[in-house]
């Protein structure tokens, strides 16, 4: 029964003039994210995006999807490895990663605020083994963080 009644909230919410602004402002995020990681050099599987993720295809950078997950964690930055279409690297490793703008979204970052977290991603994947860039992303993520706090309703 309480799955039913998450559904009910889930759609009720859904129906909601609010929600239907947060899901435009998901898709206008992901549009500067994946044009500003395009503008770095990245390809994206799709070209672009139109919805609330980008498929980064990282062949070209000889990087693996595992090895930027990893890269992006040590910077305080979570991603997600994915499969790309004809990638040669096994699945567990794979040639890409799946990056989305919900999350941040309803932390309140908006357009600029997407911008410079590709200019973060892009950053780290072209110097994926610079330790101390990496701890020094990790720095300026953590204070960027603290402005958009997950449950702003809720201050210590």
């Amino acid at each position: 029964m309480h799955v039913i009644a998450a559904k009910a909230v889930c759609f009720r919410e859904a129906l909601s003039s609010e929600y239907k602004d947060y899901a435009k402002q998901v898709v206008r995020n992901c549009k500067v994210l994946a044009q500003t990681l395009m503008d770095n050099g990245f390809r994206l599987v799709t070209g672009g995006t139109d919805n609330h993720l980008c498929l980064l295809d990282l062949s070209e950078q000889g990087i693996s999807g595992q090895q930027a997950e990893v890269a992006l964690g040590k910077a305080g930055i979570t991603v997600n490895k994915n499969t790309i279409p004809r990638q040669h690297l096994s699945p567990f490793e794979t040639s890409g990663l799946r990056l989305g703008t919900p999350t941040i979204t309803t932390r309140g970052m908006k357009e600029e605020e997407c911008k410079q977290v590709g200019e973060w991603i892009s950053r780290v994947l072209h110097h994926i083994d610079d330790a101390a860039l990496l701890a020094e992303i990790k720095e300026e993520v953590t204070t960027f963080c603290l402005r958009y706090p997950l449950y702003p309703e809720i201050r210590e």
